[in-house]
């Protein structure tokens, strides 16, 4: 005997609607596609919206690093003070920074996502961390907030997570065996495909290998969709990303620029520099019209104003982020920055109202409410636990 229902919920990293739009996608068995506005950031902002069905402001996740140097967990590191000595041609180098990277994730005892990037070792005391612990784990959120996942355990859902640290075959195969087992009967499955946001920063939208792993997604499904019907009378099928991705065309050294001025960093001002936006915190008088100033005659960007950042869910009560934020034009990269050093063919994390910023959302079942935006998908998710737990009261 078959069991009842299972709904899978596939979450493919960068698969905007651009590209959902123009390449075939599980045609015949998605009725309804939509763009979705996707949430200011990057991924260590969006996955928490989707998780959780709150704004950055609320989850209180935006980007990695947050200067505060007093809680600095890098400030006491034995090992971060020996990468110092390190020349910078040695310890800039990706293998150098990704090892280092798992060292320090090692003696922190963290378990979130961790990566140091491009940040210079000299500079890691005067910043907190902020995403030290497994998102999809109870008490993973910053806020201390529920998320779907808190949910399914709540209500004791018999689910299947992916695991976000392994392949995506490996993810596929998991759920695969967790369909089939005769011991579970798994009404609710989140699989995370991670790889497309790699393939699009590394060649852009438009290249060939984009197409091709369409397609493989396309394959794949397929394959798991008449796996599950060979289990489950019922399975409900809802495809979403957390944002789309916008080919580079121009880079852009703003670093270069503010470290010219005559502020001290860590005295006058601070700054983090991420892939499409700079981030500063003023910590003297005079630091924040020097800056604002000088970046106001750049054509490459302009800074959010308050109006902005509310209506995007970024306006932090504490600043924790950041007192002002240089967002640049979409399509320009930050180059050097302290996410890396070597210009990308493909970016995301531009302003969300950009057509290349938009997500997207697919489903097999008939839609009685849109999804707007990155958090409508918490309620969708919840709502087809609820469906699992209806139907197995009424059995």
């Amino acid at each position: 005997m078959k069991k009842q229902t299972v709904s899978l919920c596939v979450f493919i990293d960068a698969f905007g609607w651009d590209l959902m739009k123009t390449h075939p996608f599980l045609d015949d068995e998605l009725r309804h596609k939509q763009p979705l506005d996707t949430i200011f950031g990057y991924s260590s902002t969006c996955d928490p919206t989707i998780l959780s069905g709150l704004l950055p402001r609320d989850h209180g996740h935006f980007s990695f690093y947050a200067y505060d140097p007093k809680s600095s967990p890098f400030k006491h590191s034995l090992f971060i003070q020996l990468m110092r000595l390190v020349p910078t041609s040695l310890s800039s180098r990706n293998r150098v920074r990704n090892i280092a990277s798992r060292i320090i994730k090692k003696q922190l005892g963290y378990t979130g996502y961790f990566n140091i990037y491009n940040m210079p070792f000299k500079l890691l005391p005067y910043f907190d961390y902020t995403e030290k612990r497994d998102l999809y784990l109870a008490g993973g959120m910053n806020s201390g907030s529920p998320t779907i996942m808190d949910y399914a355990r709540d209500h004791a859902v018999d689910f299947f997570l992916s695991d976000w640290r392994s392949p995506e075959l490996e993810n596929l195969g998991r759920l695969k065996t967790a369909l089939q087992d005769p011991q579970r009967n798994v009404t609710f499955a989140y699989l995370y495909m991670a790889s497309m946001d790699a393939i699009l920063h590394q060649y852009g939208t438009v290249a060939q290998q984009v197409a091709d792993k369409i397609a493989w997604y396309d394959r794949q499904l397929r394959q798991l969709l008449a796996l599950a019907r060979s289990e489950y009378e019922t399975v409900r099928l809802h495809v979403f990303s957390d944002h789309g991705m916008t080919d580079i065309d121009r880079t852009f050294d703003l670093m270069s620029i503010v470290e010219q001025l005559p502020l001290r960093f860590g005295i006058d001002y601070a700054a983090v520099y991420d892939s499409t936006m700079a981030r500063f915190w003023f910590l003297r008088d005079g630091a924040e019209q020097m800056i604002t100033e000088t970046l106001g005659k750049l054509d490459c960007g302009a800074f959010m104003d308050s109006r902005k950042k509310h209506e995007w869910g970024v306006d932090f009560p504490d600043n924790r982020y950041g007192d002002a934020f240089f967002l640049l034009n979409p399509g320009t990269l930050l180059i050097p920055s302290h996410m890396g050093q070597r210009p990308l063919k493909g970016m995301h994390g531009y302003a969300i109202d950009h057509h290349a910023s938009v997500a997207a959302y697919a489903t097999s079942e008939a839609m009685s409410q849109e999804p707007k935006r990155l958090d409508d998908l918490y309620q969708i998710m919840k709502g087809e636990i609820d469906r699992c737990l209806s139907n197995s009261q009424s059995q």
